[in-house]
């Protein structure tokens, strides 16, 4: 071993050492080593920053960008449904149908774009499930590398040692002969996490309640809207049929609000309309009211004699509409045009399309109908409606201060509209990709374009949506492959390999092929991994004189077998930060996973490729 081989090997172990400790933080760990590397002379400047200009790097980056246009304009939403919806209330099967469907589509596309795709998919379902992220998040992260295992295009390594068949002159592998190990490891998989999900529930996720971001729920509680809320429908020969919502007047006359009015569609759901002052209602409609006192006997008879149904209420103050209806806190400042005025006088329904349904001065909420209370500096109001005019609301600072924005709004589809658009873009993405006409990385900026040229997302919304900590991990982490090659780190362990399992019976040196190629793997790329181990892998066959097959998928499958650190693979890297995972999480969940995939390949390659 040279001087500056172990150089190399103390500052990695530095780094996991960092990384286990999480002290400093994993991002500023690798720009650390960077810096390190080149200043000891291991490898040049241009090396060390040559990940900035690694194409997965910036699919990656593209590949966030796509995801938030799928949050963006509802898409997420609607995947997330259908887990739900299918896993019938149950968190082991949804925990089986988001690895299945990750790994289908991780199959015929980059699996690092699928997760990165999926993850606000996750984060969606996990709040909606009220369950903590780190039980799917490691799922998803591991199934996007199982699909990597399941055909010849599922990862680069497959390709890789493909190629090295045909090069050194034998048949090469097709399109389905990773099939049936693939699919062995995933159920394998799924079954290996369905019993360790238990250990990824993190005790800090949730935070206490102190940390917590304020729900709906919350602003019903404070403001006490409690048993405020109805759903009324119009009936045949009711006399607000044909009227307009402001010639009813409900708010001056009954000291209520119609907050939103449900129209039934033919053959769909019901649609959710804003009440403008100008709309015509229509029989069947069902009005959302807020009323500030209870209806009494007499109102009661009013509500009959006018034909309003009453109808059940589906969430407590309307919170089932969360995706639709938001809520949040404004505070007036002293020179606020709306200070000495009421709600009524402002119009604040037609200014601003939101309804005013809460008052707080100091820590009191009003009670009872607050329509013409005069309004005064420092009262906060709670106002409901769409969440596009509550975003609005920013355009008017002298009016408002906006105070508190619930956690729901995370669930908004702004462009919900334009989720057609987004799914065309996501189509046309997955098949350049599949097809190869071109790179996988121009595939996904031209996602990206679309996504912007159609009004999926604004351009601010695509650079907030980089998880540039993951980004800053897998580049700063890249310089040590280029340490250990230049060093002669990876020849060292290589011939060690031959010089002691050369010998040996096939199995016990598949078993040795799969654990160093996997050990290679925890720092350097698993395509470079595989480009190194292939031809090694291939010797070994020719020297035992064995076919060449078994051993060549015994690496392809350790190259993806990147199962036991954050940093082994960018997949893993980008579950990271949302799943709230330590460094030893991953030691604990992938070292046994590890070497249960480590014993599936060496008893299933030679059964199905015989030596």
């Amino acid at each position: 071993m040279n001087p500056q081989l172990a150089l190399v090997l103390c500052l990695l172990g530095g780094c996991v050492v960092m990384f286990v400790t999480n002290r400093p933080r994993m991002d500023v760990v690798a720009l650390l080593a960077m810096v390190v590397l080149p200043l000891a002379g291991i490898i040049t400047v241009p090396e060390a920053l040559a990940g900035f200009s690694y194409p997965n790097v910036i699919l990656i980056a593209a590949l966030f960008i796509v995801g938030e246009g799928l949050v963006r304009t509802g898409v997420a939403n609607q995947i997330g449904d259908f887990l739900l919806k299918h896993s019938a209330g149950s968190e082991p099967r949804l925990l089986i149908l988001l690895m299945l469907a990750v790994a289908g589509l991780g199959s015929v596309m980059s699996s690092t774009g699928v997760v990165a795709i999926f993850i606000p998919v996750v984060l969606l379902v996990a709040n909606r499930r009220k369950l903590s992220p780190s039980r799917l998040m490691m799922p998803l992260a591991y199934a996007g590398l199982i699909s990597g295992m399941l055909t010849l295009v599922g990862t680069a390594p497959n390709l890789v040692v493909d190629s090295a068949l045909r090069h050194a002159g034998h048949a090469g592998l097709g399109f389905f002969s990773f099939t049936p190990f693939g699919a062995i490891i995933l159920a394998a998989g799924i079954g290996y996490l369905l019993i360790a999900r238990r250990w990824l529930n993190r005790r800090d996720d949730d935070g206490g309640t102190e940390h917590r971001r304020r729900q709906m729920m919350d602003f019903v509680k404070d403001y006490r809207l409690e048993s405020r809320e109805y759903r009324l429908r119009i009936g045949v020969g009711s006399p607000l049929a044909g009227q307009t919502l402001e010639s009813v007047g409900t708010r001056r006359r009954d000291a209520a609000n119609v907050v939103a009015i449900e129209r039934p569609k033919a053959g769909q759901h019901s649609e959710l309309l804003e009440p403008r002052p100008d709309l015509l209602l229509q029989v069947g409609d069902v009005l959302m009211i807020d009323v500030a006192e209870p209806p009494d006997e007499e109102r009661l008879q009013m509500l009959a004699g006018l034909k309003l149904e009453p109808l059940p209420l589906r969430g407590r103050y309307f919170t089932d509409r969360s995706r639709d209806i938001g809520m949040a806190e404004v505070l007036l400042p002293p020179d606020s045009g709306l200070v000495g005025r009421t709600i009524i006088e402002v119009t604040f329904r037609t200014r601003f399309r939101l309804n005013v349904i809460g008052l707080r001065r100091g820590r009191e909420a009003a009670e009872g109908s607050i329509a013409e209370e005069k309004l005064r500096a420092g009262d906060t109001l709670l106002v409901i409606g769409r969440w596009k005019h509550i975003r609005n609301l920013k355009k008017h600072p002298h009016d408002f201060v906006l105070l508190t924005l619930p956690a729901e709004i995370d669930e908004a589809a702004p462009a919900a509209s334009r989720a057609p658009f987004a799914l065309a873009s996501l189509a046309i993405m997955v098949v350049l990709m599949v097809t190869g006409w071109v790179p996988n990385v121009i595939a996904a900026l031209l996602a990206c374009l679309l996504l912007g040229a159609t009004r999926c997302l604004t351009l601010d919304a695509a650079y907030r949506a980089i998880q540039w900590p993951s980004l800053i991990l897998i580049v700063g982490m890249m310089p040590f492959s280029a340490a250990l090659q230049k060093t002669g780190g990876v020849d060292l362990a290589v011939h060690g390999l031959l010089q002691v399992f050369g010998n040996s019976e096939p199995r016990l040196l598949l078993a040795a092929l799969f654990a160093l190629t996997s050990l290679i793997g925890l720092f350097v790329s698993n395509t470079a991994t595989a480009v190194l181990m292939a031809p090694i892998a291939l010797s070994a066959a020719r020297a035992l004189g064995a076919s060449p097959h078994p051993f060549a998928m015994t690496v392809a499958f350790a190259s993806s077998a990147a199962f036991m650190t954050p940093v082994s693979s960018p997949v893993n890297t980008l579950v990271m930060a949302p799943g709230k995972y330590r460094f030893g999480d991953f030691v604990k969940i992938g070292v046994p996973f590890t070497i249960l995939v480590m014993i599936l390949t060496v008893l299933l390659v030679p059964w199905l490729l015989p030596l």
